[in-house]
C-alpha cells in the first residue's frame, strides 16, 4: 500500500471526516454523480429502445427493402403485377447479408358491418411470409397458416377490432372495387383468427393480413403474379449499403426502396434521439463534475493544516494532490455504484412491468421501451469516471499554492 493511498484511506475512515463541515457537501457530490448516472442510463436505454422498436415495427410491415414496379402510385395498393420468377426470389444470392425475401400483394377495400364501415389495405401473403415480428404483436387468437389452397382467415389489428367491435372467431364482409367503377364491387367474406397490436397506430390503422391468393383472384392475376417483394437483411446498420446493392442487382424495370426512405420523416425524427442522448450525457457529466470539484475544494480547505504538516515533513505537491484525488475518486465510485443500482433497477422494472405508458399516436409504442446493453453501461461508467477524474485534477492545483507556515497556523 503506497503512502498517499494509506492517508486517503485513513481520512475516509475517520469519524471526524463523516461529521465534518464538508460532509453535507460531499454527500451532495455523491448524490449528483448518482443522479447523473441514473438520468444518463435512462436516456440511453429508452432512447435506443424507442429507436429499435420503431424500426422493428416499420420493418415488420414493409421489410428492410421493398422491390416493386416503377410507377407513380403513392398508395399502399399493388396496381401492376410483377412476375414471381425472379433471380432474387426466393433467395437473394447475389447480395450478401440478405436473410429472407417474401412476395406480397396489397389491395385496398372497405370493411362493411351492419352499423359501420372502415377502409383498410388487405395485405396478401403466402407460405413464405416471415411471421417472426407478428408473434410479438399478437394479443389474441393465432397467426394464420396459409397453404396452396384458398384461405379466408385474416389477422386484424386491435384498432380495427375496437373500432368495429370485432373479436376472434367473427366473420365480416369486405368490398373491393372493380376496374369498371360502374359495376358492383367484389364482396369477400373473411374470418378473424387473430388480433395484433404493434403500437404503430399509423400502420395498425392501414393494414390487415390475409391470403395472397385472395388478392390475386380479386386482381384477376395468376399465381405467378405478385405486387412486390419484401427483403429482410441481417444487420439494420448496413441498410443503406444493402439497399444500393439490392437496387443494382434487380432488373432495370423494377425499383427498390429502403424502409428509411419510405418513412423518411419518422426515421429522421428518431435520429434526433441520438443528439438528445449526447446532450443529456454532457449536461449530467458537467453538473456531476462541478459538484465534485466543489466537494474537493471544500475538502482541501478543511484539511489545510494537514497539508501544511505533510509539506513540512517533506511531501511533494503531487504526492499530497494524489491523497485528495484518491479521496475524490472514492466518492465518484460510490456515486457510480448507487447510480447504477437505482438506474438499472428502474430500467428493469420498466422492461418487465411497463409501468410508464406512452401515447402510441405520438411515439408509435404503447410503453417506454428499454434496450440495455452491457457495453453501453460499461462505456458510460468508464467515460463518466475518467471525465470526472480529469475535471478534479485542475482544482487540486490549489494545494500547490498552500505554504507550510501559513497552513499550520490556519484555523
Amino acid at each position: 500500500m503506497n503512502f498517499e493511498f494509506f492517508i486517503a484511506k485513513r481520512i475516509i475512515g475517520s469519524k471526524s471526516y463523516k461529521s465534518s463541515v464538508s460532509a453535507p457537501i460531499i454527500k451532495i457530490g455523491i448524490i449528483a454523480i448518482a443522479i447523473g448516472i441514473i438520468v444518463m442510463l435512462i436516456a440511453i436505454a429508452t432512447g435506443l429502445g424507442l429507436q429499435q422498436k420503431i424500426r422493428e415495427k416499420a420493418v415488420a410491415f414493409n421489410g428492410h427493402v421493398t422491390i416493386s414496379n416503377f410507377d407513380s402510385n403513392v398508395s399502399n395498393e399493388s396496381e401492376f403485377p410483377i412476375d414471381i420468377n425472379q433471380e432474387f426470389y426466393p433467395e437473394f444470392k447475389s447480395v450478401e447479408g440478405v436473410s429472407h425475401v417474401q412476395a406480397i400483394v396489397n389491395k385496398f377495400g372497405v370493411i362493411r358491418t351492419e352499423t359501420d364501415f372502415e377502409g383498410v389495405v388487405l395485405k396478401g401473403v403466402g407460405s413464405d411470409y416471415n411471421w417472426s415480428y407478428f408473434k410479438e404483436f399478437l394479443i389474441d387468437g393465432t397467426l394464420p397458416k396459409y397453404s396452396d389452397g384458398y384461405s379466408n382467415d385474416v389477422l386484424i389489428s386491435q384498432y380495427l377490432s375496437d373500432r368495429l367491435g370485432f373479436k376472434v372467431g367473427d366473420s365480416f364482409q369486405m368490398l373491393f372495387k372493380k376496374e369498371d367503377i360502374n359495376t358492383l364491387p367484389n364482396i369477400r367474406k373473411f374470418n378473424i383468427v387473430g388480433i395484433f397490436n404493434s403500437g404503430f397506430l399509423e400502420l395498425d390503422k392501414t393494414f390487415m393480413i390475409g391470403h395472397i391468393k385472395q388478392v390475386q383472384r380479386l386482381n384477376k392475376w395468376d399465381k405467378n403474379q405478385v405486387g412486390s417483394f419484401e427483403v429482410f437483411i441481417e444487420d439494420y446498420n448496413h441498410i443503406e449499403q444493402k439497399g444500393i446493392e439490392i437496387y443494382k442487382n434487380t432488373p432495370s424495370i423494377l425499383n427498390s426502396i429502403t424502409v428509411r426512405q419510405k418513412y423518411a420523416s419518422i426515421f429522421e425524427w428518431i435520429e434526433i434521439f441520438d443528439k438528445n442522448i449526447f446532450g443529456i450525457i454532457g449536461i449530467m457529466i458537467l453538473v456531476a463534475g462541478i459538484n465534485m470539484i466543489t466537494a474537493l475544494l471544500v475538502l482541501i480547505l478543511e484539511r489545510t493544516q494537514m497539508i501544511g504538516v505533510l509539506k513540512a515533513l517533506g511531501s511533494s505537491n503531487w504526492s499530497i494532490r494524489k491523497v485528495f484525488l484518491y479521496n475524490a475518486t472514492y466518492l465518484v465510485i460510490i456515486g457510480l455504484i448507487w447510480g447504477n443500482i437505482i438506474g438499472l433497477g428502474l430500467l428493469y422494472i420498466q422492461k418487465y412491468f411497463g409501468v410508464f405508458p406512452l401515447d402510441p399516436s405520438v411515439y408509435f409504442v404503447t410503453q417506454a421501451p428499454v434496450y440495455i446493453k452491457l457495453s453501453h453501461i460499461a462505456l458510460l461508467n468508464l467515460g463518466t469516471f475518467l471525465l470526472c477524474f480529469l475535471m478534479l485534477i485542475v482544482p487540486s492545483i490549489v494545494i500547490t499554492k498552500i505554504t507550510p507556515v501559513k497552513a499550520i497556523r490556519f484555523e
